[in-house]
């Protein structure tokens, strides 16, 4: 795969925020229509010192109902191709652009990324990961500042200040597009091959 390299991150961490400092911010949040419909909020989950963090696009169904992102088939077709990267849930972050389910599953609305972003943003300090998996085109859009289609983002790496960011078809799409599948697997078992041959600084 090849990297491309795009401006618009910092390549020196700034002050660490936790990632318990930054749900405590966002609290019950109200900020946007999404609040009065929700029946959870996701925050996130998943390892606070994660070398790999995962962004989706916002909670489904069941996401919504269990408070946890990437819980239902999608989360199920995302562990497989977890196991094809040699990882493991308890080894990354899942966050979703959008904390609250939007209705219907319809898609995020500007003003509600704009919204709700922030607090991604801080999750990204936070964590301060090496790869950034971009789950679909709204994390893609989002990350990359692009708004260019996954078919011609997915198969690179894109290097943005300190982190590596690998854009991915969202696992979902894969369950009603099932020749699909096989650029997921393509993408993750390259996840894979690059953590592989970048490993982990001491200490780290």
């Amino acid at each position: 795969m090849a990297v491309m390299r795009i401006p618009g991150h910092d390549h020196q961490r700034p002050r660490e925020v936790t990632l318990e400092e930054v749900r405590a911010v966002l609290g019950d949040c109200h900020l946007c229509p999404l609040g009065e419909t929700r029946t959870k909020l996701v925050f996130g989950v998943g390892n606070p010192h994660a070398r790999v963090m995962f962004i989706g696009e916002a909670p489904g169904k069941n996401e919504d109902l269990q408070g946890e992102p990437f819980v239902g088939a999608a989360g199920h077709n995302l562990d497989s191709l977890l196991e094809l990267a040699g990882l493991r849930r308890e080894d990354i972050y899942i966050a979703n652009v959008l904390k609250c389910r939007p209705p219907n599953n319809r898609d995020p609305r500007p003003e509600e990324i704009q919204l709700c972003s922030p607090y991604l943003r801080e999750q990204i300090r936070s964590i301060w990961p090496d790869v950034i998996v971009c789950l679909g085109r709204f994390a893609a859009h989002f990350v990359l500042h692009t708004e260019a289609g996954m078919m011609s983002l997915r198969g690179n790496f894109y290097q943005t200040g300190h982190f590596t960011v690998l854009p991915v078809l969202h696992p979902a799409s894969a369950l009603y597009h099932r020749e699909w599948q096989q650029y997921l697997e393509q993408d993750f078992r390259a996840l894979g091959q690059w953590l592989a041959d970048h490993p982990a600084q001491e200490g780290m």
